[in-house]
C-alpha cells in the first residue's frame, strides 16, 4: 500500500517495519503546534499520540483527507468515536487492544490491594513517623464483581487466580460461557452487586456504559464493598459515588475520575475512603515494546493488502461533517 505512515514514535525505533511506505514521526509536541512532518493528504495511516491532550491528537484530522487508517495507542476510542465528524468516510478506526491488558491489570489489583490493606495510611503514617497496626481485609475469601469482561477483564481475572477468591462473577455486554465459566449480561449486574466485595469497573466508555455506575448500582452494591475503577471516568456518576463515600458505606480506589484531570479543590481529593491514581494504568515500562510489537504486526498487515487487527468501525458518509468529509 502506498502513501505515508505518521507514528509518534520514531521509526528507527521500531524494528521490522515493512518496507514500502514513507514513515514519518509525529508526536504533535506539547501543544499540538510541531510542525507536521509531510503533506496531511499524503497520509494514509494515522498512529494517534499516545498520552496527549485531545487538541494536540485531533489537531491533523480535518487535514487527513486521504487517510485510510487510524490507529490509536488507547483500548478506549471513545475520544475517537465521540468526533466522527471530523474523520473522513472509509476509514478504519483501530484500537491498541493488547498493549494494555497487562499493565491495567496490575494497576486494577495493585489498587485493590491497597485500598483493602490499608496502603495509603500506612503511607501518611510513615510520614509522620507513626507505628500503627491493626487489621485489615485480605483479598482472599472475597467476592469480586468484574464489570466489562473483554481483554483487559479477562487479564485481570488472571492476576486474581492465585488470591483464593470465594467467587468471581463476570459481567460484558452479553451473555457467554468461556473456558472459565459464565460471563453474565450486562442486564444482570444490578442483581449480582449486593453479593460482591469488590466490583472492578473495566468497560469501555460507550453511550450505555456512561453513568452505568449511578446511585442505583451504587446502591446495590454490599455494605463495606470496595469499588476499582480503571475504567473511564464517566463511567461512574461522581456525585452519586461522594454521596456513598461521605456516608462511609463504601470505599473506592480510582484510576479514572470525571472531571480528569481531577482540578485541585473538587471533594473526591478529600473523600474519606478513597484512593486515587492520576490515570497510569496504561503507562508503563509494558507499553513500549507491546506498542512496537503492534504497529509492526498492523503496518505489515497493510502493506501486505490483509485484514487489520482490532478494527473498531469504518467510517461512513452519515459521519462526514458539513463539509462533506
Amino acid at each position: 500500500m502506498t502513501g505515508d505512515v505518521w507514528l509518534p514514535i520514531p521509526p528507527e525505533e521500531i524494528e521490522g517495519l515493512p518496507e514500502g511506505p514513507r514513515y514519518l514521526f509525529w508526536d504533535g509536541g506539547d501543544d499540538g503546534e510541531q510542525p507536521f512532518p509531510g503533506d496531511p493528504a499524503e497520509c494514509a495511516v494515522y498512529v494517534v499520540p499516545y498520552m496527549k491532550r485531545w487538541p494536540v491528537r485531533a489537531h491533523p484530522l480535518t487535514r487527513l483527507t486521504n487517510v485510510r487508517v487510524i490507529q490509536t495507542l488507547t483500548a478506549g476510542v471513545d475520544d475517537m468515536t465521540a468526533r466522527l465528524s471530523d474523520i473522513a468516510p472509509g476509514v478504519r478506526l483501530c484500537n491498541a487492544r493488547g498493549v494494555h491488558e497487562t499493565s491495567t491489570a496490575e494497576l486494577a489489583l495493585t489498587l485493590t490491594l491497597a485500598a483493602l490493606r490499608g496502603i495509603p495510611g500506612f503511607v501518611r503514617a510513615q510520614q509522620q513517623e507513626r507505628w500503627e497496626g491493626g487489621f485489615h481485609p485480605s483479598l482472599a475469601d472475597k467476592s469480586v464483581l468484574i464489570v466489562g469482561y473483554g481483554a483487559i477483564g479477562a487479564a485481570i481475572e488472571d492476576r486474581l487466580a492465585p488470591f483464593e477468591l470465594a467467587r468471581l462473577a463476570r459481567v460484558a455486554r452479553s451473555r457467554r460461557t468461556t473456558a472459565r465459566g459464565l460471563v453474565h449480561p450486562i442486564t444482570d449486574v444490578l442483581s449480582l452487586l449486593p453479593e460482591a466485595d469488590v466490583v472492578i469497573l473495566c468497560t469501555p466508555l460507550t453511550e450505555a456504559t456512561r453513568g452505568l455506575v449511578d446511585a442505583g448500582f451504587l446502591a446495590r452494591m454490599k455494605d463495606g464493598a470496595l469499588l476499582v475503577n480503571v475504567a473511564r471516568g464517566p463511567v461512574v456518576d461522581t456525585g452519586a459515588l461522594l454521596a456513598e463515600l461521605e456516608r462511609g458505606r463504601i470505599t473506592a480506589a480510582l484510576d479514572v475520575t470525571d472531571p480528569e484531570p481531577l482540578p485541585p479543590g473538587h471533594p473526591l481529593w478529600q473523600a474519606p475512603g478513597v484512593l486515587i491514581s492520576p490515570h497510569v494504568g496504561g503507562p508503563s515500562s509494558a507499553f513500549l515494546p507491546r506498542a512496537r510489537r503492534l504497529l509492526v504486526d498492523q503496518l505489515t498487515r497493510w502493506v501486505n493488502q490483509e485484514p487489520l487487527r482490532n478494527v473498531i468501525l469504518t467510517t461512513g458518509p452519515e459521519t462526514a461533517g458539513a463539509n462533506g468529509r
